[in-house]
């Protein structure tokens, strides 16, 4: 079970609510210099030439960071019994070297993501992590990201056997 702050549950069960969920999302790979951290609120402008806008969270970073607003719309992880979790990101296309980046590797990135809201983005209201990003497509008006986890029924087989060898704490 997670725990919701009164906030949330407040603005949740209201009729009507000024708080402001914003899904924070970091995306992070072996070729990448840094993560890349994607927010679905415009909380704070950063610059104006060129304008943009970003969301300052210290969820997994120490010093909060700017999570870089971008128009994105999305499908949670969910708890299905008989799958892993898996969520959908729809990036709205605004750049032509999205896409780019998403073709020049066929290694996994690490997905993390987070639910805050806008007046307290430090407190995380939920959160799914080591998620992977399993495929990507687009076109000229959207980049779809799929994610997921690792089935548990991917674990290999045979496993290892518990002999005094391998796991010399379990035999005294």
């Amino acid at each position: 079970m997670r725990r919701v702050s009164l906030t949330a549950r407040t603005a949740t069960d209201a009729i009507a609510s000024d708080e402001v969920e914003v899904m924070l999302v970091m995306i992070s790979h072996p070729a990448l210099e840094a993560p890349v951290r994607l927010s679905t609120d415009p909380t704070e402008r950063l610059s104006i030439d060129p304008l943009a806008y970003c969301t300052r969270s210290t969820w997994q970073t120490s010093d909060g960071s700017p999570f870089l607003f971008v128009l994105m719309s999305t499908t949670l992880p969910d708890d299905q019994e008989d799958q892993p979790q898996a969520a959908t990101l729809m990036l709205e296309a605004v750049d032509h070297d999205m896409a780019k980046v998403l073709r020049s590797t066929i290694e996994r990135a690490r997905v993390d993501i987070a639910v805050v809201l806008a007046s307290a983005p430090d407190t995380v209201e939920a959160e799914w992590l080591g998620l992977e990003l399993v495929s990507s497509e687009g076109d000229a008006g959207e980049i779809r990201l799929s994610i997921s986890r690792d089935p548990i029924t991917s674990e290999p087989y045979p496993s290892r056997r518990m002999t005094r060898f391998a796991f010399p704490g379990l035999h005294r």
